[in-house]
């Protein structure tokens, strides 16, 4: 059995309500939106099959090339839908209204997208990259059998922690220790993430953790996540597609903050703090300013899984309990941008 946390990651879903596109509708009066439940590990493709048969009877004649927008912003369906949502809603919306497409396919924007097979190509070809990362080669991921590679993404498309539990270990990921909960049993099915450490002298330890961050870079100040400015294009994201060198030292706590500051210098350079009190201790602005060095950027709000999180928490247990199922750990960000 798999722990409480990823119990609830695996069990999380957004409430979707999904119109057809005005100029698209060919019967009167044009139809509802469709509700949809939509799991956040899943992907908008995999919806489909539940939403064209509702709109199938106000479609105009033409072959079909489905695909999803948000406020006009076209939907990358490779990145999963809990990911989209966190990305794109700083405010969350409930339900999340998006507008679905059968004609139009924007390629000059999303890659093409052949419906389930695509997304499973996706999926295997990122628990590839997750498995070089972690253990320097992806050989079990490509000598898993067949069935159980076909099970395996079942699995995942059904949401069934179970069956995944049961076939995850056979691609023998290396683990890490958690630091949050040490003193609970180390044997959980979930410490599965990660590197293994090996090092029982007491001496620094590293490992490798395969980590998608999406940031947006917000130049004016704000307040509340409310006040955060709509995104207009996928230019407003920047993608960073890096392992985080999880070091850990004797007495020390490797942190979620520092996982995410070791990604980012380009963003929020080398001495970025995320309050002004922290600043202080490093100088603060004042000094940064007296000095003509530019104004420290600032980390508003990290989102995994629906969750805005604590900077603070170790990031081993967010690695150990809020990765997705192929593997990678998916972090949005925002970032106050530096004054420059």
């Amino acid at each position: 059995m798999a722990n409480e946390a990823v119990k609830y990651v695996w069990e999380g879903a957004i409430p979707l309500q999904i119109n057809l596109h005005k100029s698209e509708v060919a019967s009167h009066p044009a139809p509802p939106p469709a509700l949809v439940l939509a799991p956040r590990i899943g992907y908008l493709p995999l919806l489909i099959p539940l939403i064209k048969p509702y709109f199938k009877d106000s479609l105009p004649p033409g072959e079909d090339s489905i695909w999803f927008d948000y406020k006009g912003v076209p939907l990358k369906w490779y990145i999963p839908t809990g990911v989209l949502f966190d990305l794109l809603c700083a405010e969350p919306e409930r339900p999340w209204n998006l507008t679905i497409h059968f004609r139009g396919y924007p390629t000059n924007i999303l890659i093409p997208c052949e419906g389930e097979d695509s997304v499973k190509w996706n999926f295997v070809n990122s628990l590839k990259e997750a498995q070089y990362i972690i253990n320097g080669n992806c050989k079990n991921v490509m000598n898993m059998s067949q069935s159980d590679q076909e099970d395996l993404w079942t699995s995942v498309m059904n949401g069934d922690l179970d069956a995944y539990t049961r076939l995850s270990p056979k691609l023998k990921m290396a683990t890490i220790e958690d630091e949050f909960s040490r003193k609970a049993s180390l044997s959980s099915p979930q410490s599965r993430q990660g590197v293994t450490e090996t090092d029982g002298a007491g001496q620094n330890k590293t490992a490798r953790i395969p980590v998608r961050l999406y940031v947006r870079s917000i130049n004016q100040n704000f307040e509340n996540l409310e006040d955060v400015p709509e995104m207009d294009t996928w230019d407003d994201i920047s993608y960073l597609n890096r392992p985080v060198e999880f070091l850990r030292e004797e007495g020390k706590c490797f942190t979620l903050r520092n996982a995410i500051e070791s990604l980012l210098p380009e963003f929020i350079g080398d001495r970025a703090q995320t309050s002004g009190e922290e600043r202080s201790k490093d100088g603060g602005t004042e000094e940064a300013e007296a000095e003509g060095l530019p104004e420290m950027g600032e980390i508003k709000l990290a989102r995994i899984q629906g969750i805005e999180m604590k900077l603070e928490i170790p990031f081993s247990w967010v690695v150990n309990n809020l990765m997705n199922p192929e593997f990678y750990l998916h972090i949005s960000v925002l970032v106050k941008a530096p004054q420059r």
